[in-house]
């Protein structure tokens, strides 16, 4: 649910845009001007690679053997 008094306040306060103005924007627009677009951000091949080393993957077959699932 979007915050419409808060973004109202700030299209119209913070950026002295006119009423006319804020409504003629959608929600993104309005927020990349409030500079609130930013994402986190993507992922590089250097954090993949260290995740992958301290996260690797196992294999399941070498885990489960010597276990009872039965």
């Amino acid at each position: 649910m979007l915050a419409w008094a808060a973004m109202h306040r700030a299209g119209l306060a913070r950026l002295k845009l006119t009423p006319a103005q804020f409504w003629a924007l959608t929600p993104h627009d309005l927020l990349v001007m409030l500079g609130l677009d930013q994402g986190p951000a993507a992922m590089t091949r250097d954090r993949l690679t260290t995740l992958m080393d301290a996260f690797p993957d196992t294999d399941r077959d070498s885990e489960d053997k010597g276990h009872d699932n039965g």
